[in-house]
């Protein structure tokens, strides 16, 4: 009788924990509708063939507006700490408009096959790269890859080729990708949703629908910048769709008792926070590394306030469109440039790749609702929205550029960040990794996307 009550008790127990158990709950996603109007019946569900086009008026109306610009004087020996540089910018706007050739730059961006479809009213631009070619037994693995502000898909053009035919280019060519490269709605060549309220939530929304309107269930994806954010919703909407999620910056828009405690008293007991050789460098002293950061995010707070004041300007004004994006360019890519006249933006980039990425923003003309998205981020205020404190639950590899304006711990990222199965800190690079630095870019994703297929291989 004693031995059947046991029984009776151990079995009314595994009954109890298995009804209560808490389901594993997916980021609600929610719906969303950005085009004029009202929301039709049905949408349209057709794939264009798109092309960049440019004509002869295009180029003459930018060519009269660069020859009237004025130009301010500089503060002598002020180099870059007061931001762009005039000296340095007529010698940029003297290039634009008397050697760049944005004809031969739209063939450039010509060279993938590039697609728009209508994805929650509003036309969705991107670029869709198959492998040129595949091993006997290969199959590619889908990549969805999202840029970031102040740039544009043009961002990954020099990456794309590494990742889909990596073994020509000297990487890993046991994994090939097949790549899908959009353009946020509002930047570039997508549309721009006509309402308020569209933030990296409907961005992440709008990209898993074209991912399932191309016909990927499972896929990899990987960002930088806002690239990161959506990667990372997307990764909380979609954790069964999304097989790993890899990024080149971490954002956390809150942290813990332990994480503050840890700012406090890190430096002394690293070990007791976690903390690695390299994060005692990059962190502390902290007064100093918020200094530093306070001083590079003055443009966060007036995008995130009243983005349409200054953007009427950089709208109407090429030069200081130019100005405004390529100090971007010069700080984001290494802090210590700012003490270069030239901002030492020639240092890592071409001015043909500099000026065709703000030749996208001038003639699509969304500089503005680029800025928008940051008041759509950061006008209900950090950390109030479920996603903030919403885990990630699916593979995640980190890539690390020492001179990346946002250092974030490991220790700190894999609170949100559950699965970290790649934490790698880079020998070189800054904010714009993919155009600054491709192969090491390419290089973490493949090895990446390694882990996670060996380790699923071994479940």
């Amino acid at each position: 009788m004693l031995l059947e009550m046991i029984l009776a008790a151990v079995l009314g127990t595994i009954i109890y924990l298995f009804l209560t158990k808490k389901k594993k709950e997916d980021l609600p996603m929610g719906d969303g509708w950005w085009a004029a109007g009202q929301k039709p019946d049905s949408e349209d569900t057709m794939i264009r063939p798109f092309k960049v086009v440019t004509s002869e008026e295009e180029i003459k109306d930018l060519h009269q507006r660069l020859d009237k610009a004025r130009f301010v004087e500089p503060l002598e020996d002020s180099c870059f700490h007061y931001g762009f540089n005039a000296i340095y910018l007529k010698k940029i706007v003297s290039y634009w408009r008397n050697e760049f050739n944005w004809e031969k730059q739209v063939e450039i961006l010509n060279q993938f096959p590039q697609f728009k479809t209508k994805i929650e009213g509003i036309n969705v631009h991107f670029l869709h790269i198959k492998p040129p070619h595949l091993s006997e037994g290969q199959s590619a693995k889908p990549l969805l890859m999202i840029h970031g502000w102040p740039g544009s898909v043009y961002e990954l053009y020099k990456i794309i080729p590494l990742l889909t035919d990596p073994t020509n280019h000297g990487l890993n060519g046991d994994h090939v990708f097949e790549m899908i490269c959009p353009s946020i709605p509002g930047f570039g060549f997508s549309e721009a949703p006509h309402k308020q309220g569209f933030n990296i939530m409907c961005a992440a929304r709008v990209f898993y629908k074209l991912m399932l309107k191309l016909g990927f269930h499972k896929f990899y994806i990987q960002g930088g910048d806002y690239g990161s954010l959506i990667c990372t919703i997307l990764a909380q909407i979609a954790p069964r769709h999304v097989k790993g999620i890899h990024l080149n910056v971490v954002f956390l828009t809150t942290i813990s008792f332990k994480q503050k405690l840890s700012i406090l008293l890190g430096q002394y007991f690293p070990r007791l926070f976690g903390f690695q050789a390299e994060d005692i460098k990059q962190i502390f002293p902290f007064k100093k590394t918020i200094s530093k950061l306070i001083l590079e995010t003055g443009y966060m707070h007036l995008q995130a306030t009243k983005p349409d004041t200054v953007g009427c300007g950089l709208y109407d004004s090429p030069v200081g469109l130019a100005a405004y994006i390529l100090e971007k360019f010069s700080t984001w890519t290494d802090r210590s440039f700012k003490k270069l006249e030239d901002g030492g933006l020639e240092k890592k980039f071409t001015l043909d790749d500099l000026l065709t990425n703000v030749m996208i923003y001038w003639t699509s003309g969304c500089v503005v609702s680029s800025m928008r998205f940051y008041k759509e981020l950061l006008g209900k205020g950090i950390g109030v929205e479920k996603h903030d404190t919403f885990p990630v639950e699916v593979p995640t590899g980190i890539a690390v550029f020492p001179k990346e304006m946002m250092y974030i711990p490991r220790s700190w990222a894999q609170k949100k960040y559950l699965n970290i199965v790649s934490f790698n800190f880079m020998p070189q690079g800054g904010h714009f990794a993919a155009f600054e630095e491709p192969k090491l870019l390419a290089a973490d994703i493949i090895q990446f996307v390694d882990k996670v297929e060996k380790a699923a291989f071994v479940q």
